[in-house]
């Protein structure tokens, strides 16, 4: 069975490091540029993203100081994974958001097809990542 591509952007923060970590690993520095949730940074921690659908069931899946954060959000399988790599002063970000079925499934909660949210939430991230994560760190 066909399925739909990773969503995947790379953005470099003009930030160091450690800053963008404490932004993206944290309920307080994810709230500020995502949702708001009860996230903690701990393997197996099971918390939940406000999203405009209402709250979705997470779970934290890995952890690895100051260069991974993943978890998987809602139920439909996917996995949303932030990596991150020091260059310098920099911060390359990379935001994949995985787990995505055949494009013709149809996801429950927002009644369309899988193919349609991807490209929704696909133009939702850039939006997040370039404009709203990078005004927090670069701020």
């Amino acid at each position: 069975m066909e399925t739909i591509q990773d969503i995947k952007q790379i953005v470099t923060f003009e930030a160091p490091i450690q800053k963008v970590w404490e932004t993206v690993s944290t309920s307080e520095g994810i709230a500020i540029w995502f949702m708001q949730n009860d996230f903690e940074p701990k393997v197996g921690h099971e918390f939940h993203i406000q999203s405009p659908f209402g709250p979705s069931p997470c779970k934290v899946l890995e952890i690895d100081e100051p260069t991974k954060v993943s978890f998987s959000w809602d139920t439909e399988g996917w996995v949303v994974t932030f990596l991150l790599k020091e260059l310098d002063e920099k911060t390359e970000f990379t935001l994949i958001h995985s787990g995505w079925k055949s494009p013709d499934t149809v996801l429950p909660k927002a009644n369309e097809k899988s193919s349609i949210i991807r490209d929704r939430m696909d133009n939702g991230w850039v939006g997040i990542v370039n404009e709203r994560l990078r005004k927090v760190v670069e701020g």
